[in-house]
């Protein structure tokens, strides 16, 4: 077991106790998460190719009497509640609209109510673009499924979670977050499929590992141009539709099609269409590369990736863009691309083991040199999904 994996339940276990001065019932968690490529292509029906991280929220709980859900946030130092007779959204404590649209839909599922008190408390960096909220999201379901001994599919969970972002949080996200965080395996990328939600793990190679570098920029996806990106989708897909039949998203446009007719699209329109299309065609070659232990060729796709990131989705930021450049430079590395939503938050590399010092040193000087910013640096392989277990 990863050593952040216990300590982060081992410390929500014991600030469970002198917060609430009981013995925990319950203890769940669930990773944060890199996607190795296909940014921005979930939503638009796409594939994606995540790995669950050795980064977790952890959530400690214990059932209480009354209809109240009242939550420790131990990385925040604060206490807030929330009854299960109002789980509207709401402006105070607003990080506690996750809760309460996951509360609310396993209500609708027929699930029991229950009142609980909680601590949370994670290592996933917040506002990292490693899908922090994501996790939290999928470690409370499961705490809640947990307390009231119920159960539901792990794709079941990931919609559930999802429609919680959507109509809670207002963040019109992909689902490929929230499966992943259900649906992680330990040394293996997910290849999901965000139409027909049909998966399946694809092992990574042993002598790779993966080097996250948070660029120290925060990013709010509520309130950045993240459904700006989604709604210029959406816009070509109207104007494309109009000449080829039968189409419902950007998946269902081939490239040879995007070229012949792209000249119809406003020219921002076009270079979003482009990034996305493109990219799904990337998804499934670094598929196989990967199958086929071509690390070189991945690499080079996630380079190719993050250039259009850059220059036709315009998510890049230049300290993204720094990482990516201080890798290129680096033996070992195999390739690099911001992950996430963008404006901020974090890159990856993918780089060999036996270099990961060396990436780790370079990024460490270099970084700050060009940017200004310290870096914080995360060396992980994929890891397992939630875990949620009485105690």
């Amino acid at each position: 077991m990863d050593p952040s994996f216990e300590n982060v339940e081992a410390t929500a276990l014991s600030v469970f106790r002198s917060q609430f001065y009981e013995a925990p019932q319950v203890i769940s968690s669930a990773p944060g998460r890199v996607n190795l490529i296909g940014e921005h292509t979930d939503y638009n029906d796409g594939p994606v190719f995540p790995a669950a991280i050795n980064r977790r929220i952890a959530i400690a709980a214990g059932p209480r009497p009354d209809r109240t859900i009242e939550v420790y946030a131990g990385n925040l130092n604060t206490r807030a509640k929330f009854s299960l007779d109002d789980l509207a959204p709401t402006r105070i404590n607003s990080w506690l609209n996750y809760l309460r649209g996951v509360t609310e839909l396993l209500h609708r599922k027929g699930d029991p109510a229950c009142g609980a008190n909680l601590v949370v408390y994670g290592n996933v960096p917040r506002g990292g673009g490693l899908s922090s909220s994501a996790a939290l999201e999928v470690a409370y379901a499961h705490t809640l499924m947990t307390l009231t001994n119920t159960s539901h599919p792990p794709m079941d969970i990931a919609r559930l979670c999802q429609q919680a972002e959507h109509e809670w949080a207002g963040v019109h996200c992909g689902i490929m977050d929230q499966c992943i965080s259900a649906m992680g395996r330990k040394d293996a990328g997910l290849h999901l499929d965000c139409r027909s939600l049909t998966y399946r793990h694809v092992p990574l190679p042993a002598g790779a590992r993966l080097v996250i570098c948070d660029t120290g920029v925060k990013r709010a996806l509520a309130s950045s141009a993240y459904n700006t990106r989604r709604a210029e989708c959406r816009a070509g897909v109207a104007v494309l539709a109009g000449v080829i039949p039968d189409i419902t998203s950007l998946r269902d446009v081939s490239l040879d099609a995007f070229l012949e007719y792209q000249s119809l699209l406003e020219p921002t329109v076009r270079r979003r269409c482009r990034h996305v299309i493109t990219e799904i065609a990337r998804v499934e070659q670094t598929v196989k590369a990967i199958t086929a232990d071509d690390l070189a060729l991945a690499g080079k796709l996630m380079y190719d990736s993050h250039i259009s990131l850059q220059r036709d989705y315009e998510v890049s930021c230049p300290e993204l863009d720094a990482v990516v450049d201080i890798c290129a430079e680096v033996d070992g590395v195999y390739g690099a691309r911001m992950t996430g939503g963008g404006f901020g938050g974090s890159a990856l590399c993918l780089v060999h083991a036996e270099d990961v010092p060396e990436t780790v040193r370079r990024l460490t000087i270099e970084y700050p040199q060009k940017t200004g910013r310290k870096p914080s640096l995360i060396v992980t392989g994929a890891e397992d999904g939630v875990s949620a277990r009485r105690i």
